[in-house]
């Protein structure tokens, strides 16, 4: 029997593939982490900023965002970038809507950095969160 050599070739890179797929499945590795807790927005928090310490925290329904304040009242907004996550403190440039889907209320973030885009989360109370972010706009709380 003679079977072509690129057959082999393909035959050993695909069972390769699903060797490595494997392990990183065996292992965890990957996935989608969440903003599951109060802690893991806090946890999260500090590793953007260091001595950022929410007093207020509010997450998004599925976990994969979420917006706090601290004491000294900046608010950051937290997002999932990849398996990992990403956040800013919010500036002048930033500001809140609501978005009304289907009767629900989203709290709409811009964050003014085109870099870091819109976030959109489903939490409660969104009409504090977007008088609190748009406080932020004012030139005195700047």
């Amino acid at each position: 029997m003679n079977v072509p050599p690129l057959l082999v070739q393909t035959m050993g890179s695909l069972a390769a593939i699903l060797a490595l797929a494997g392990l990183a499945w065996w292992l965890k590795l990957g996935g989608s982490p969440k903003l599951a807790s109060d802690d893991d927005v806090r946890r999260a928090a500090g590793e953007v900023e260091d001595g950022f310490d929410p007093i207020a925290i509010a997450r998004d329904t599925e976990g994969g965002a979420a917006i706090a304040r601290d004491a000294q009242g900046r608010i950051m907004v937290i997002k999932r970038h990849g398996n990992r996550f990403a956040g800013r403190v919010l500036d002048a440039d930033a500001n809140a809507t609501l978005n009304i889907d289907l009767g629900e209320a989203v709290l709409v973030v811009r964050t003014g950095q085109t870099l870091f885009g819109d976030i959109y989360l489903a939490v409660d109370d969104p009409k504090a969160w977007v008088a609190t972010i748009n406080g932020v706009s004012r030139p005195q709380d700047a």
